[in-house]
């Protein structure tokens, strides 16, 4: 004890320099564990995720006849791939035309807009301006309904056709619509 009153200033240097070697020393044990808690927490995330794709390995042959189920479903809603692009988009105005006018609509305009390519189907959009009745509309609708290749309404628009001076009746009403119509073909 008398050489640490003596020698005051080498104890606080010794001390010291055995103190720097130890905090060193706890920092690397206190760094790994918090890196294996780490690991840990990641090991944990995955086990979801590898049990996920164990499930499906074991329903592997469940899936992929699920899936040709579904082609073959799919195969009859659009237009295959073998199919021309112009061709489809002409075949789906003139059908889509003839529906319209099959129920006793009247098509005023009809285009056929750009096609939109995406990565499985392409998208083939046919922009109609009819008039007629509104039982001719929804008898129309209920035509395009069934016909397959499959047809979606985009968009419709249709307000009464203006009346002129003579008196309207209202059960004769013609409206006119705006349809914009679309129908997808096969990528590959």
């Amino acid at each position: 004890m008398n050489w640490l009153k003596a020698h005051k200033r080498s104890a606080w240097i010794i001390g010291l320099t055995l103190l720097v070697p130890m905090i060193f020393y706890l920092n690397i044990v206190f760094g790994l564990v918090g890196l294996r808690g780490d690991y840990q927490s990641r090991v944990e995330a995955l086990e979801p995720r590898v049990a996920r794709l164990l499930g499906l390995i074991e329903n592997e042959e469940l899936l992929r006849a699920a899936t040709g189920e579904v082609d073959k479903r799919v195969i009859n809603l659009v237009y295959p791939a073998t199919q021309d692009r112009a061709t489809v988009s002409a075949n789906l105005q003139k059908d889509l035309r003839q529906i319209l006018v099959d129920a006793g609509l009247s098509v005023t305009n009809s285009q056929v807009l750009q096609v939109r390519e995406r990565e499985v189907f392409d998208y083939i959009s046919v922009k109609m301006t009819v008039t007629g009745d509104l039982s001719g509309l929804d008898a129309a609708l209920v035509s395009m309904g069934e016909y397959l290749p499959l047809v979606l309404v985009e968009s419709m628009d249709v307000w009464p056709r203006r009346a002129t001076r003579r008196v309207v009746d209202a059960a004769d009403q013609t409206i006119t619509a705006t349809l914009q119509l679309l129908s997808l073909r096969a990528v590959q």
